[in-house]
């Protein structure tokens, strides 16, 4: 793993390129996902919100290093746990809670739900809730922009149990044979869903360890620096753009909550999770940006910000209606109906 500089103080010339501007981006970036998310809990808490979610509370530096680093057009495929990635993109808070919500200001007006969100607009190609079934999805996008002489990258993330399924192995295969413009993220947060990664697993990293069985670089990366994840997301975007061929990348992290909902992760081992939030991303990069003379009232007033637009959101999404009943009949096919055709 690569060192984090997380308690280095800061010295003249270190991390220059990142600078300042980029480094309020990642620090609001974790902040919006972190305060995203939890609202998003505490509105399931009131039955606001229902059926189960997937939350990545403790991940959202993976979210926001990738985001960060990508350009318009660049692609995201995600997991159903993908409410970061999507907000990252750019996609409104209200847009989301209200998807969660099942209302009509909904992203996909409440038809998507939490598993699904889409929005192309920003890049955000799909949430899927079929482990492993977006890695062959993200290698075809790829094939097209190599096709038609376009620069953009996708990127797809996925969970440490994915790297045991069979369409991770092909999608590998299929992106180094072809050199395409894809980067694969692998969010090892130690559990595949509720079985550590490591007791069904050859290999101590499940999916750097593979790299070389496909001709790519072994990388594994402080999942919980954002500044470590931006610079590897760069690195990484250079080489699919060069026409270098994929790039395969394991972040370690750990998410603060149970797998979903319905889980308490009890299956956890004592004090594992008090040692992990030692870790936590966003107080961790709070500290790092007052080490590079950034104010104390600058970083304040994200929080202050991000907190209001949050607010500003529910009640936006508790006001908002249910959608129509009209829509279950559309966009169930792909000409925007729902007759079935021959």
């Amino acid at each position: 793993m690569q060192e984090t500089t997380a308690s280095v103080p800061a010295r003249p010339g270190i991390n220059d390129d990142i600078g300042e501007k980029t480094r309020l981006t990642l620090y609001r970036l974790q902040v919006e996902l972190r305060e995203s998310e939890q609202r998003a809990f505490d509105l399931f808490l009131q039955n606001l919100v229902k059926g189960t979610s997937h939350l990545s509370l403790g991940q959202e530096a993976v979210a926001a290093g990738f985001a960060a680093a990508m350009k318009p057009g660049d692609l995201s495929f995600c997991t159903y746990r993908g409410h970061a990635h999507t907000l990252a993109r750019g996609v409104p808070i209200e847009k989301v809670l209200g998807e969660l919500m099942q209302r009509d200001n909904g992203l996909m007006r409440g038809k998507g739900g939490s598993m699904h969100l889409t929005s192309a607009e920003h890049g955000v190609m799909g949430s899927y809730a079929i482990i492993g079934a977006h890695l062959p999805i993200a290698c075809g996008a790829a094939l097209r922009a190599q096709y038609k002489g376009d620069d953009d990258v996708a990127v797809c993330f996925f969970g440490d149990g994915t790297t045991n399924i069979g369409a991770f192995h092909e999608a590998l295969n299929f992106a180094a044979v072809w050199k395409l413009p894809v980067v694969f993220v692998c969010e090892n947060n130690l559990y595949m869903e509720y079985t550590p990664i490591r007791d069904v697993t050859a290999v101590a990293n499940p999916a750097a360890d593979r790299a070389s069985a496909y001709g790519l670089d072994r990388i594994v990366i402080d999942g919980n620096d954002a500044d470590e994840v931006y610079r590897t997301a760069q690195t990484a975007f250079a080489r699919a753009r060069a026409g270098g061929g994929p790039s395969l990348i394991e972040c370690i992290t750990y998410r603060h909550s149970g797998h979903s909902r319905a889980d308490p992760a009890k299956y956890r081992p004592p004090g594992e999770l008090e040692a992990w939030l030692k870790r936590d991303p966003i107080p961790l990069y709070r500290e790092r940006l007052l080490t590079f003379d950034i104010s104390r009232a600058t970083v304040a007033a994200v929080e202050t910000e991000v907190a209001r637009e949050v607010d500003a959101a529910t009640e936006a999404c508790k006001a908002a209606p249910m959608p129509p009943a009209e829509i279950l009949t559309s966009d169930v096919y792909a000409d925007g109906g729902w007759a079935w055709r021959n």
